[in-house]
This record gives structure tokens, C-alpha cells and sequence, in this order.
């Protein structure tokens, strides 16, 4: 999901780049990785420099940015029913910004709301699977050649703990 809603927010400054002059470039110049930042980590210079966005007239970054960093609290929620009030409320505000990537940010949390809410109460993901599936196919690439899925499997479990 973060993916996805760092990528809306990329293509929002795409299309703003695509359309500024020579000048407004020099603002925009260095925005992506700032706005792909967590809110956490940005300094306080660097969130000067995003508000100076909405004061020089890029409202459509600034707008896309503040729904982004709006969006992250939905992450320290603990209870799913003020979650989903929470996405509901972001989803509904999103719409209205008139930004077509975030409208289609939209449309994917509410396609996948259903495995995002029992997020709050499990805080489970699939890093766990994916990290199986990364140790897999090295050992898959290791194992050209071997015959059986014994050894396969035998490969995969001393990559898991290091042997290999």
C-alpha cells in the first residue's frame, strides 16, 4: 500500500514537472525522495520546503504530499472500527482533491480494505513469506542440475540458517 501511494503521489509530480516552466523546475527540483519520506524521518527545513509548495502555487504536489502524510496514521491504529472510519473519511477527502492518481490510490485501498483493517488487530504481514520465497529462489538458482526435491529443500534450509 505504501508503494502504491508513493507511487500517486510520484505520478502527481510527474505531471506537475511535465507542465512547469523553467523556473517553477528549480522548486520542484529534489521534491521525490522528500516526499517519499516518512514523516518521521523528515527534518524541519524539509518540511519547510514542502509547505513553501502550497505559498509558491504547486497546490497539486502539496494537496497529494499532506493526503500521504494523512494517510500514514492509519498504520498506528489499534481498534478497526475507528480505522475504518478513519479510511473512509481519507478515502472520501482523496476523492475530492481531484488528483486522478490519488483517485486510483483510492480505489485500490477500497478494493483490498478487507485485508487491510484485520491489519490493525494482527499487525501481521507477509514479510515473513516473502523472505521464504527470496531464501526459494536461491536455491532454486543454486540448484540447476539437482534431481530430486529433497535436495532442494536441504539447500533452501542451510541457506535459511547460513551454511550456504
Amino acid at each position: 500500500m505504501v508503494k502504491a501511494l508513493n507511487g500517486a503521489v510520484d505520478e502527481v509530480r510527474k505531471e506537475q514537472w511535465g507542465q512547469a516552466s523553467k523556473a517553477e523546475r528549480i522548486t520542484l527540483k529534489g521534491l521525490r525522495w522528500l516526499l517519499f519520506m516518512h514523516s518521521s524521518k523528515r527534518r524541519p527545513e524539509d518540511i519547510k520546503r514542502l509547505k513553501a509548495l502550497y505559498m509558491n502555487g504547486n497546490r497539486r504536489i502539496h494537496r497529494a504530499w499532506v493526503l500521504k502524510d494523512e494517510f500514514d496514521q492509519f498504520w498506528e491504529f489499534d481498534n478497526q472500527v475507528d480505522a475504518k472510519d478513519f479510511l473512509d473519511n481519507w478515502c472520501n477527502t482523496a476523492n475530492k482533491s481531484r488528483l486522478e492518481p490519488i483517485k486510483k490510490f483510492v480505489a485500490l485501498v477500497r478494493k483490498h480494505e478487507d485485508r487491510l483493517l484485520p491489519f490493525v488487530n494482527t499487525r501481521l504481514t507477509i514479510a515473513i513469506a516473502e523472505g521464504l520465497n527470496r531464501i526459494i529462489k536461491i536455491a532454486k538458482n543454486r540448484a540447476r542440475g539437482f534431481r530430486t526435491l529433497d535436495a532442494l529443500d536441504s539447500l533452501a534450509r542451510f541457506i535459511r540458517i547460513g551454511a550456504v
